[in-house]
């Protein structure tokens, strides 16, 4: 049985802007200088990127990505790569912790 080739990461689009959670309908690899069309921000900045992962060495998944000082300027990292995603919402993550806390609350 032969499995569907899954649809190369640089072919995909990412649905938001991580500054305006607008839809950028950009695709394929994007330029250093490239700006959202809605909120006129830089789109090649770690926060756009796929491999975005606060925590991690470096807070990239890249290991062979230099060190990026602030994670909301542009840049000209080599291995941007538009993300599919934007990051999650801070406030959708606090209100799940407190349904959390709530549920396992002591008594």
């Amino acid at each position: 049985m032969t499995r569907p080739l899954p649809i190369p990461y640089f072919l995909t689009e990412m649905t938001e802007c991580f500054f305006c959670h607008k839809s950028l309908g950009l695709e394929g690899k994007v330029s250093f200088r490239e700006l959202c069309p809605h909120c006129g921000m830089d789109v090649h900045v770690c926060l756009n990127c796929t491999f975005y992962d606060p925590g991690r060495s470096n807070d990239c998944r890249e290991p062979r990505a230099d060190w990026v000082r602030d994670r909301e300027a542009r840049n000209t990292c080599e291995y941007f790569v538009l993300g599919r995603e934007a990051a999650p919402d801070k406030a959708e993550a606090k209100t799940a912790k407190v349904a959390l806390d709530a549920l396992f609350k002591k008594t």
